[in-house]
């Protein structure tokens, strides 16, 4: 994917998303093909997962960024796998991050931690909300995910409130569409509770019923060498969420991107598929 056109960039920003499958495979020329990529994309930030973190060396957050002249990183570990190893998230951009956080999701005994990373991004005009995050994998366990997906809601409504800026919730959610989490996000069931509205970026600016990528498969074995291995099926499981449109119309979805799609030689960037989206962040008229 090559940048699109945006038009003034004081109007939106540019929101990336990519599971980095932690140092499996190749690491060297997969951050290659990640860096090279980025250099195309102009982005305004990017949600990172699987990030590992060895005390005393740069996380591989730190290891893009260090390809990237001037980018900041937030960087928040979730879980311990090794002594002094860590897997978690980040969030990298070039503009300054400020107000990081790493908050806590629910995670029963016995199941990996799982965080999100927090950080406003203090773009020319105004500071956005920004969430990365990681939910638990295993395909039976929806309803920690459910758990989880309730818990980040309430960690957005803490930090972002309604009266601000639209915040972003991107990462891998491990989760399709259809699922019970996913429809929360959505607004489309309380999970027993109440309910929240994020946009489903892909969902709201795609042509689903014309466009042949419409399903938007981030974990794809049919196109991927490296999401061959697990023999899950393809599916759309990496989203970026927007709480908006507001009364101001910002946070609204107007483009939205698969990235980070193409190998090299049986090299490919991740065993994810990445999404961008450009959404609107400045206040506009209504007419």
């Amino acid at each position: 994917m090559t940048a699109p056109e945006r038009g003034d960039r004081r109007d939106r920003w540019r929101v990336g998303t990519l599971n980095i499958w932690n140092r499996q495979g190749p690491w060297p020329e997969r951050l290659a093909l990640i860096v090279d990529e980025l250099a195309t994309l102009d982005l305004d930030a990017l949600a990172l997962q699987e990030v590992l973190a060895f005390t005393g060396l740069p996380t591989q957050a730190h290891e893009l960024a260090a390809a990237l002249p001037g980018w900041h990183v937030h960087h928040a570990p979730a879980m311990q796998i090794g002594p002094g190893l860590t897997l978690g998230n980040a969030i990298l951009s070039p503009h300054p991050l400020v107000d990081c956080a790493v908050l806590p999701l629910p995670a029963p005994p016995g199941i990996e931690a799982r965080v999100a990373a927090f950080a406003r991004v203090d773009l020319p005009h105004g500071p956005m909300p920004l969430v990365s995050t990681h939910l638990t994998f295993q395909l039976h366990l929806g309803h920690v995910r459910c758990e989880q997906v309730r818990a980040l809601a309430q960690h957005v409504a803490d930090r972002a409130p309604i009266a601000g800026p639209p915040p972003v919730l991107a990462g891998d959610f491990n989760a399709e569409p259809d699922s019970d989490e996913m429809r929360f996000l959505r607004g489309l069931t309380g999970l027993g509770g109440s309910t929240v509205y994020f946009a489903d970026a892909w969902h709201c600016t795609r042509d689903l019923s014309n466009d042949l990528h419409a399903t938007g498969a981030t974990f794809d074995r049919s196109r991927n060498g490296y999401a061959a291995r697990p023999h899950e099926p393809p599916r759309r499981i990496d989203y970026i969420y927007v709480r908006g449109p507001d009364r101001n119309l910002r946070g609204e979805p107007v483009r939205c991107d698969l990235a980070f799609v193409r190998g090299k030689h049986d090299v490919w960037p991740s065993d994810h598929f990445g999404v961008v989206a450009d959404i609107h962040a400045a206040p506009r008229p209504a007419h």
